[in-house]
């Protein structure tokens, strides 16, 4: 079981993001068998400076007998920008989606806030998961957003917004407990049937497509570029944030 610490980032970030993160701890711990992921000591607490700003990353790592890797990522870059990064990276011998997550804050507000169960075997999601996405109530922002040009890697059911209210911050938040709540339960019962060597071929094709893309993320790349260098922020992107299964 794992326990955020006393001193986390997040009771110093965005309200929202510290409420997410602790509902997809929350999630995890329920629903997982969760033991620790071990990343190279020096990437799991990181400071650094960024135009005079100080800026903080601060990650979590596990895996479980479904899942190789769970990350969840906390940033904070002075007074200026909050980050929640989660990515979910099943073993490729089992045909379940990427399960994703970001929240941005920025002067006090959340200016993105997207989560998603990314397909990565032939582009479509198990019916399993469709069965189960479907049936959610649809939801409405105010301020929907755009997808990048690489968004390719999203299902029809990402949801990427601006929310702009408390109950819009709480609409999205059940949101991402009800993906996760579904994505752990699937994941068990598909687990216990591994794929075909052919079909695990696709899976990692799919998993590799999902990294590349997610890499295209420029801002990211940028930030992390100004604060550490261009070679670090090459380690940390394939190391930390969308590696690959050997």
């Amino acid at each position: 079981m794992l326990t955020p610490s006393a001193f986390s980032l997040r009771k110093q970030q965005n309200p929202l993001i510290c409420q997410l993160a602790d509902c997809i701890e929350a999630v995890w711990n329920n629903c997982l068998d969760l033991t620790p992921y071990n990343l190279p000591v020096e990437l799991g607490y990181v400071e650094g400076k960024l135009e005079g700003a100080k800026i903080t990353i601060e990650n979590y790592c596990y895996k479980t007998p479904q899942f190789r890797k769970m990350h969840m990522e906390l940033a904070k870059v002075g007074s200026v920008l909050d980050i929640l990064h989660c990515v979910m990276f099943p073993y490729p011998e089992y045909d379940l989606p990427m399960f994703g997550c970001d929240l941005v804050g920025s002067g006090g507000q959340i200016s993105a806030a997207i989560v998603d169960l990314s397909p990565v075997n032939t582009g479509y999601l198990p019916i399993s998961y469709t069965h189960a996405l479907s049936a959610l109530p649809s939801l409405e922002f105010s301020q929907p957003r755009t997808l990048p040009e690489w968004g390719d890697i999203f299902s029809e059911y990402c949801t990427f917004v601006r929310p702009n209210s408390p109950d819009e911050e709480n609409l999205f938040v059940q949101r991402v407990k009800e993906f996760l709540e579904i994505h752990c339960s699937l994941a068990t019962v598909i687990a216990s049937q591994p794929v075909s060597t052919e079909q695990m071929e696709q899976i990692l094709a799919g998993q590799k497509n999902y990294c590349t893309k997610q890499q295209k993320n420029d801002k990211t790349r940028r930030l992390l570029e100004k604060a550490f260098g261009v070679d670090w922020a090459e380690y940390y992107m394939n190391t930390v944030l969308f590696d690959l299964p050997a």
